[in-house]
């Protein structure tokens, strides 16, 4: 038999405990035996060698090997400017990542958070004596005392029990305050056993002693800890997608260098020369400045959503939650606001709204009673904070008093003289008052109880008999409440008299009416579901309240418009194959309910393993497992413990989840913006690499140094990317479904546009001002020049000018691939426009300044040579313009070939 089946005795006896709690010297020896009440952190990689990893993925590598070869080649050829280039690439390299350390060195930190949920100190019985030691001291077979306020420091089998009522919110995800007691229970599910106590819960009423049967990480609560640490990291697709363009950029630069560093053999180069020449074709193609753009980017969306209430905690999750397909959404404190509420009354045979009756104040005197039973039937204590009168204890009779107070207008105030305390067995409250009129008591609890214990009831104002057609009434009146999701109530009372005790004065008591209590949903939920589904984003509740209660939630916030939905509890789910759950997800409306941690666990496994990308939001403890899992967590800010804030990847800072489609939409735009930057820092490339070609194939001086390559990757083109990364959501955004897994950040139609066509524009402009300045200066072709000479130096400063002048042109053609640039206003993103502003002002100090044409190996240009530039732009917009119309011309055409083919004429 498990301990919560059997006896208080069987369960002492079976821990070799007594109600005098262990002896001091039994409880070290236990203590030494089962470990300290505390959880041990999971054995991780150490801190250095994360700090390490960060300075050793694929990219990184790239970035290391293009500084080695630039150190070389200054070596080789001293004054090349070779070593700078090397040094601006390790300053790249170190500032990612020790910023990408300290993201993930501050998202480690879970096991602090569980921490700080277990009390410090607890009352103990020792030999008989009760004292205060500190929780980590506890051992199996401990005797412990507990109160309304305690936090449960262990798992604990209760021993006696007052009015003990827990909330276990915080490991189970039931949103409702339970009641305990020391019976044997029948539950078969240890966790939701009336005699149990979980660690990590709290007591908001009554008192009881229990006896503890498992400590630190053999709780609950351990377990569920375990499930974090060992649940593992997330690799985000943001991250392998950079992953696979890092091997990408590394082949294809590799194999660009290998390529021309053998036609530099066969052009007769001396091997070193070649060599040289090679390095220049890797370094060229290696995009120094993506890493920094990426993750500034990046950086730049999470300070966006922070004005939209999402606060991010890991830069890659950005992206996934643009790209997510499932939300699993908890109920309690997400989609409802985590406070309960009086929604429906019912007596004098109809039903009313606590406004409604306290509109028709002379129905609420005639009822007066019963709203008295309301405000006075509890175990509520009062405080004072900031000033002000609270309650504190079951949020279900705080929402009493205040309907109570609301349906009378006025506070009554009668002395409670003695209570009959609530149990799971008797399903009832009951509080004696002493009134003007005598003693009074006021009862509550579930109407088939109090149904057997009154004998009359109230209607029309009158005290009546009971009746077989009044009782049919009011079960059918609960049966509607409980349809619609509420927690339903009965209130009776009687005048004592003469009466002094016993069960005499909880009979013939006089119903009163039904009061209907709901934790209602979020005012803002119905749309935000509304805005998932014409996203194309699936929403699946996953919670541990009751199946009626998810399934009334669901209704009313639009998530299940299915007549018959699929609706799965924690115990079926147990039943369920690995391919039965999966089947199961296939639904359009699903609903998991009675659900545990390990069991969230399961269903966003089986998610992932269907290719969806997982969002997870939750605010317990038995959310975290689940949140550290999924694609991307998402963790309430206010209701959420500390343990889910730090599994989370995000946290909504006003717990709304609303704010999620505000983040998915920002997250979509990351994606898309990340591929417009990508566009604009690809295109420039070519015009990099060509003239390396034209140097080799055509005996030509170089057009372009490596140092002026570095001006245009980490200098000129860093602003207007990172502006293109904080471009704005664009027009129907969340009226498209999420972007197939399959779909890469870098595909062939991103290649072709940035390469073959932009690139190549750029390049010719490039080499032809190159020639421009070359030919107006007196050049003959086969004629060298050496690198100090002015002419040399005004020729390679015009192609590298002529860069920058397209992609000046080229920022502005990328901030949509479709779009024109005229049906976009030039101030809608002004990063973009301070980008351009600085561009220019970098090429003018790097052409006009003694210092910069030193940095650089540059000159100062004449008019007639940025002249020269102005038809090649023109030329860049018009060129892109007319792509832009022909594609918007071909999709017309086939979007009219697919209507007529689905409407064909007679």
């Amino acid at each position: 038999m498990k301990i919560h089946q059997i006896s208080v005795e069987e369960a002492l006896e079976s821990l070799n405990s007594g109600f005098d709690g262990l002896s001091p010297h039994e409880a070290v020896r236990r203590l030494d035996e089962y470990g300290p009440n505390r959880l041990e952190e999971a054995r991780g990689q150490p801190l250095w060698l994360e700090f390490i990893k960060e300075f050793t993925h694929f990219f990184a590598l790239i970035l290391w090997l293009a500084a080695a070869l630039a150190f070389f080649a200054e070596s080789q050829q001293p004054g090349g400017n070779m070593s700078t280039l090397g040094y601006a690439i390790l300053g790249v390299i170190v500032v990612n990542g020790l910023f990408s350390f300290w993201q993930q060195y501050r998202a480690e930190r879970a096991i602090a958070a569980l921490q700080k949920l277990l009390p410090h100190y607890v009352k103990a019985v020792r030999n008989g004596s009760i004292g205060l030691i500190t929780a980590a001291d506890l051992a199996p077979g401990d005797v412990i005392c507990l109160q309304e306020g305690d936090n449960v420091p262990a798992d604990c089998r209760l021993l006696d029990a007052f009015s003990l009522r827990v909330n276990n919110a915080t490991v189970t995800g039931e949103s409702l305050p339970q009641a305990r007691d020391a019976s044997p229970s029948a539950e078969e599910d240890l966790i939701h056993s009336r005699n149990i106590l979980l660690a990590g819960t709290t007591v908001v009423a009554g008192e009881g002693r229990a006896v503890v049967f498992a400590t630190g990480l053999h709780t609950e609560f351990g377990k569920i800890a375990h499930l974090t640490q060992t649940a593992g990291d997330t690799t985000f697709p943001l991250q392998k997608e950079i992953t696979r363009l890092s091997r990408f950029v590394a082949l294809l630069a590799v194999f660009l260098g290998a390529v021309f560093f053998f036609i530099g053999q066969g052009m007769g180069l001396a091997f070193w020369d070649s060599f040289i020449f090679a390095i220049g074709i890797i370094v060229a193609n290696v995009p120094e400045g993506l890493l920094p753009t990426v993750t500034l980017s990046l950086a730049m969306a999470t300070q966006r959503m922070a004005h939209r209430n999402a606060l991010i905690r890991h830069l890659a999750s950005v992206e996934a939650l643009g790209s997510a397909t499932v939300i699993c959404t908890d109920k309690t404190g997400t989609l409802t606001e985590n406070r309960m509420e009086a929604k429906s009354l019912y007596f004098n045979r109809s039903f009313l709204t606590p406004a409604e009756a306290r509109s028709r104040r002379p129905i609420a005197k005639e009822y007066r009673r019963l709203f008295e039973n309301a405000l006075l039937c509890h175990n509520l204590k009062e405080t004072m904070s900031n000033g002000r009168l609270q309650l504190l204890g079951d949020p279900m009779e705080i929402a009493l008093v205040r309907m109570a107070k609301t349906c009378l207008g006025e506070t009554v105030s009668y002395p409670k003289i003695n209570e009959v305390p609530f149990d799971t067995d008797r399903k009832r409250l009951s509080t004696i008052h002493q009134t003007p009129a005598g003693q009074v008591l006021y009862c509550k609890g579930a109407l088939e109880v109090l149904l057997q214990r009154c004998s009359h009831c109230q209607l029309d104002g009158d005290v009546r008999a009971i009746s077989d057609e009044i009782k049919k009434d009011f079960i059918q009146a609960q049966e509607t409440m409980a349809g619609q999701g509420l927690r339903v109530l009965a209130f009776a009372w009687r005048d004592l008299e003469n009466i002094h005790g016993g069960e005499a004065m909880e009979r013939d008591m006089i119903l009163g009416g039904l009061v209907g209590l709901e934790d209602p949903p979020r005012p803002e939920v119905p749309e935000a579901i509304r805005k998932c589904r014409q996203a194309g984003i699936k929403v699946i509740m996953v919670t541990g309240d009751h199946p009626h209660t998810a399934l009334a939630i669901g209704r009313q916030i639009g998530l299940i418009e299915a007549e018959h939905p699929v609706i799965i509890t924690g115990e079926r789910l147990r039943k369920l194959s690995e391919t039965q759950l999966r089947l199961a997800l296939d639904a359009s409306d699903v609903i998991f309910a009675r659900v545990g941690a390990d069991q969230k666990m399961r269903i966003v496994s089986a998610l992932k393993k269907k290719k969806e990308i997982v969002a997870v939001t939750g605010d317990g403890v038995n959310d975290a497992p689940a949140l550290k899992m999924a694609d991307i967590g998402i963790a309430m800010g206010i209701a959420g413990t500390d343990v889910a804030k730090e599994s989370a990847d995000m946290v909504l800072l006003d717990d709304n989840f609303a704010s999620i489609v505000a983040a998915v939409e920002e997250g979509r735009a990351v994606y898309d913006n990340i591929r417009k930057f990508l566009t604009y820092i690809l295109a420039s490339n070519i015009p990099e690499i060509v003239p390396y070609l034209a140097f080799s194939l055509v005996k030509i001086p170089l057009p372009l140094t490596v140092i002026q390559i570095l001006a245009v990757d980490l200098g000129t083109d860093m602003v207007p990317a990172l502006g293109l990364g904080a471009d704005k959501p664009a027009a129907g955004n969340m009226s498209k479904p999420p972007r197939p897994a399959r779909e890469k950040l870098i595909d062939v139609r991103l290649l072709v546009r940035s390469y073959l066509f932009l690139g190549v524009i750029e390049a010719a402009a490039a080499m032809s001002a190159y020639f421009f300045v070359l030919y107006q200066g007196g050049w003959q072709w086969g004629e060298s020049l050496a690198k100090e000479e002015t002419l040399y130096l005004q020729a390679t400063t015009a192609c590298l000018s002529a860069i920058i002048v397209m992609q000046i042109v080229n920022v502005f053609l990328c901030q949509s691939p479709e779009r024109s640039v005229f049906h976009r206003g030039l101030f809608d993103n002004k990063m973009i426009l301070w980008g351009v502003v600085l561009e220019i002002a970098l090429i003018l100090m790097i052409d006009y300044t003694p210092w910069g044409n030193l940095i650089f190996g540059t000159a100062p240009l004449g008019l007639s040579a940025w002249l020269f530039m102005v038809p090649f732009a023109l030329g860049l917009l018009l060129l892109e313009e007319g792509r832009k119309w022909l594609k918007f011309r071909l999709v017309m055409r086939q979007n009219r070939k697919v209507v007529r083919d689905a409407y064909p004429t007679k």
